[in-house]
Formats: structure tokens, sequence, C-alpha cells
């Protein structure tokens, strides 16, 4: 199978299920703006993969694996025509398994006083960056017409997900939290 089609050489791309769209089209837009954001957790799981054991490091790397694997899905039905269905849907419960994470990752940090600048162990850093390209992804995705609701909740949810991944990654790889400088 060849990698290229030859098919976006004018500017159009093909939905899922085939219907040809600009690349500029706003679900274009949000569902490769969704690749981005799953890219860079890729990116944070090598940096991970390269780290010597540390306590948690095979759950947080199949955690990350797991949220990469809903983004995609996310991706998928953003990509797919409104009068179109994906074989999977977002549930409830995958909402609830992203907050129980979070909730169980920010128990064990120390509370923010401060605004937080996104830095540490490079882990941490890929993190911070997924997470505001997450947050783009939901701005884009909000533009929609009749985008499944739970696909906005996740990648709202994923962004706060994301953050306090990058911080407990950091907190442990022992990697520094700055803070902002008062000017």
């Amino acid at each position: 199978m060849r990698i290229y089609t030859r098919s976006g050489d004018k500017g159009k791309t093909s939905l899922i299920y085939g219907e040809r769209v600009n690349k500029n089209d706003l679900r274009v837009e949000a569902y490769g703006t969704c690749d981005e954001a799953n890219s860079m957790i890729g990116l944070a799981i090598s940096y991970l993969q390269q780290e010597s054991t540390f306590k948690e490091k095979e759950f947080v790397i199949e955690e990350l694996s797991r949220v990469q694997t809903l983004l995609f899905h996310v991706g998928s039905e953003l990509a797919t025509p409104l009068d179109k269905e994906v074989p999977w849907k977002l549930t409830e419960k995958h909402i609830e398994t992203l907050e129980k994470q979070i909730d169980d990752w920010d128990k064990q940090l120390k509370p923010l006083k401060n605004f937080i600048l996104p830095s540490g162990v490079p882990a941490s850093s890929a993190l911070h960056v997924a997470r505001t390209v997450s947050r783009r992804a939901e701005r884009l995705a909000v533009g929609i017409e009749n985008v499944n609701p739970l696909s906005l909740t996740f990648l709202n949810r994923l962004s706060d997900y994301l953050f306090v991944a990058a911080r407990y990654m950091n907190q442990l790889l022992e990697g520094e939290e700055r803070t902002l400088h008062t000017t």
C-alpha cells in the first residue's frame, strides 16, 4: 500500500465515509489538532520510556496510552459527517475515569499557591504542550454543528488531566515547577 494518494494535492481531503471537504474545513482543523495533541502525548511517553525506573512508570505509560486511544476516537468522531456515526462512542464512564485519575494524582501534589510556568522534565513539558493543543482542539470542536457533547467534555477534561499529569511527572521525576515572576 502506498502512503501517498495524490487525492489531496488540490486542497481537499476525505472525512470518514468519503465525503470530500477543504483541508481548512473546521472538522479537519479540529481532528488535526486532536492528532497534534496525541503526538505530544506520544512524545511525553517516549521521554518517560527513557527514564530509569521510577514509581508508577509502567502505570503512567499505560494510562497515557489509554488516553491517546480515546483522543484518537474523539478525532475520528470529529472527522465523521453529521449524518453518519462512528462505531465507537465516548461514554460518561470515560469522562469519570479521567476525573478519577485527575483526583488521584492531584491528591498527591502540593497545592498550588501561584500560577506555574510549563517547565520541568521533558515529559512534563511535552504534557504541557499537549494540554495547550487539546485546549485548541476544544475551541475548534465547539464550532462544529451537532458534535457529540461528550467529545467536548472529554477535550475539556483532557486539558485538566494533562495539566495534573505534567505536575505529577515533575513530582515523580524531581523536575522543577517554576512559578511566575513578579514584575
